[in-house]
């Protein structure tokens, strides 16, 4: 699936080191700047581990890609179904777990090719509905996924370190 020389591909295990950096530097570069960094490295050091990358790699029921933008590694999306799904685990709905782009490669169209993938796979196994977690204060977050159809459903605590923190449960009807 390809737009503007984006380039979605399946991460596979092999990818687990690219994908544990990646994910670890567009997680700081998105909130590090509105946490402390205690609790930032509190959260990092459970959730940006190579056994916990490769566990999830391993996880039959979610789906990890790259967005590649001229050959470059440009963002991800972690894709969750079924059992894996974090909350609902509902058979009828698929999970946007995380979506991040770099930040060299905001503005051009990344998250919107990374979502609109998530969105046709959805269709492709007849599901009814994609929905994700959102911090509350994640305004461009927020609008982001408004712009593309996301309601608001519901909220769910996220424990950043010792800060609990609410995300803002969101679905698109499909």
């Amino acid at each position: 699936m390809t737009d503007h020389n984006i380039i979605i591909q399946k991460a596979t295990i092999a990818d687990a080191d690219t994908l544990l950096a990646l994910s670890r530097k567009t997680f700081f570069d998105s909130f590090a700047h509105l946490n402390t960094p205690e609790n930032m490295q509190a959260y990092a050091s459970n959730a940006f581990t190579p056994k916990r990358v490769k566990a999830e790699l391993n996880n039959p029921g979610s789906l990890f890609y790259f967005a590649l933008l001229n050959g470059n590694i440009a963002g991800y999306i972690k894709i969750n179904l079924d059992a894996a799904q974090t909350e609902l685990q509902d058979g009828k709905a698929l999970e946007v777990e995380r979506i991040y782009v770099l930040a060299e490669y905001h503005g051009k169209k990344i998250g919107h090719e990374l979502l609109n993938f998530a969105f046709q796979m959805a269709k492709d196994k007849y599901l009814q509905y994609v929905w994700l977690g959102v911090w509350e204060h994640n305004q461009k977050a927020l609008s982001f996924y408004e712009k593309h159809g996301f309601k608001v459903f519901g909220s769910h605590p996220f424990m950043l370190g010792s800060d609990k923190q609410t995300d803002l449960l969101m679905k698109k009807e499909l």
